[in-house]
């Protein structure tokens, strides 16, 4: 079993200094306020695929994570507290989730779980997490189980949920490709029922055929068969990098040529260009045969190096001194965490666990960052991002289509976002007030 740990070997400095903002709370002094809550550290959790089918790409996303934690370690911490954190590899295996997750809690004892990824193997533990009254925060995932205040009020969405997603590209679809005959190309899961359930609410006359994949089983031929026989010209997929390339792959060998729209989990054409290459032994060497396909984006990308998130996060990987590039998985991680230390700093000076979950309730909604869109948390929801933008793929690039589009699951009108981008704070780090 793999796992790794952030610690730092700073000391402590002092709260509301620095990276600390938010001081507050009821004492002056540093308490351990509850488990995983020392005078000088914070223990927070994570389980990732560092192993198996869904590790590329997905095993990156805690190096972006421990690279912004120990760039506000080394600027303070959070109210002088140095965040530690703590991954270990489920290889995207509910089963191991379950054990990883029960060690987390239990043994290593964090004060929350964090940016937890994957639908089945995140939703292995969300019933454990909640008995035991553990903080569930930001799951690396779109599925709307994380949206449940009654049943889990532990936990909390980050990502826009595939239902609105799906509802974006449903209605961008009805608008610009009215005579598409649209295929669906989805895994076999919430994550493909969502995405469906949004772009049914736009494109149900314009559907010829749904075809779903089970996760681990590579040979989809018989899918990206069946779609070309029902005569789909258009492709909306929700689907894992890994099945995007697979499907490119086959069609390719088909001699299947729809226009393709991808969701954003599957479109990253950086990865997907590197599997092409190993599905196809070398006989394609990059991302091409993705110049045309739609998809969606919520965050900024390592495409567009002149944005102010993007030139951060550069900054922050290039200080974290670990191998590789900076990637759209390691800015995603970096998102998260930067969302992990606004509430961290809103939940007070000595936080416990209830205080933390609060302070995602009450303070979430406000929070600015590198999201296009608001966040929707409320006492009443627990969902993360309200909004996109669709884009097409040129190259390793792409090319915004639409403005910011926001919305809420049912039946929620889709409008323009009216909030502004917001820019990084000058350090780099957020000051959010304590919620008391």
């Amino acid at each position: 079993m793999a796992a790794a740990t952030v610690a730092t070997t700073l000391a402590a400095c002092g709260g509301g200094d620095s990276g600390g903002g938010g001081g507050g709370g009821d004492s002056a002094e540093n308490e351990a306020s509850d488990i995983g809550i020392t005078e000088d550290s914070i223990k927070l959790g994570a389980h990732y695929p560092l192993t198996g089918v869904a590790a590329p790409g997905y095993s990156e996303i805690p190096t972006g994570v421990q690279a912004y934690f120990d760039f506000v370690n080394a600027n303070g911490g959070v109210n002088g507290r140095q965040i530690e954190f703590v991954y270990r590899d489920d290889a995207y295996n509910p089963t191991n989730t379950s054990q990883v997750v029960n060690q987390l809690v239990l043994e290593d004892e964090v004060f929350a779980i964090m940016s937890g990824l994957g639908t089945p193997t995140h939703n292995a533990v969300t019933d454990f997490l909640n008995s035991e009254g553990v903080p569930d925060l930001f799951v690396s995932s779109g599925s709307r189980l994380w949206d449940d205040p009654e049943e889990k009020p532990y936990t909390f969405g980050w990502q826009p949920d595939y239902e609105i997603e799906g509802k974006i590209i449903g209605q961008y679809v009805a608008e610009n490709f009215p005579d598409a005959k649209v295929g669906l190309f989805l895994q076999g899961d919430d994550f493909g029922e969502d995405g469906s359930a949004g772009a049914r609410q736009f494109l149900e006359d314009q559907i010829v055929a749904e075809e779903t994949y089970v996760p681990g089983n590579t040979d989809v031929r018989p899918q990206i068969s069946a779609l070309q026989a029902a005569g789909a010209d258009f492709i909306l997929g929700f689907n894992v990098p890994s099945y995007t390339a697979l499907s490119q792959l086959t069609a390719l060998q088909l001699g299947y040529d729809p226009q393709w729209f991808y969701s954003n989990v599957g479109s990253d054409p950086v990865l997907v260009g590197s599997l092409l290459a190993r599905f196809s032994e070398g006989a394609i060497s990059d991302a091409s045969l993705l110049d045309g396909v739609l998809t969606t984006e919520y965050i900024p990308g390592v495409d567009n190096p002149d944005n102010e998130w993007t030139q951060l996060w550069q900054r922050v990987w290039e200080e974290s001194g670990q191998e590789g590039e900076l990637s759209n998985y390691r800015a995603y991680g970096m998102s998260q965490a930067y969302t992990m230390v606004q509430a961290l700093q809103s939940a007070g000076q000595n936080p416990t666990r209830d205080d933390l979950v609060a302070a995602v309730e009450q303070a979430g909604s406000e929070w600015q960052g590198p999201g296009f869109a608001p966040f929707r948390y409320s006492e009443d929801k627990h969902a993360g991002y309200s909004g996109m933008l669709v884009s097409r793929l040129l190259g390793e690039g792409s090319e915004e289509l639409t403005p910011v589009l926001v919305t809420d699951n049912g039946d929620a009108e889709i409008t323009e976002a009216e909030n502004e981008p917001a820019s990084p704070p000058e350090s780099g780090i957020p000051d959010e007030e304590p919620i008391n």
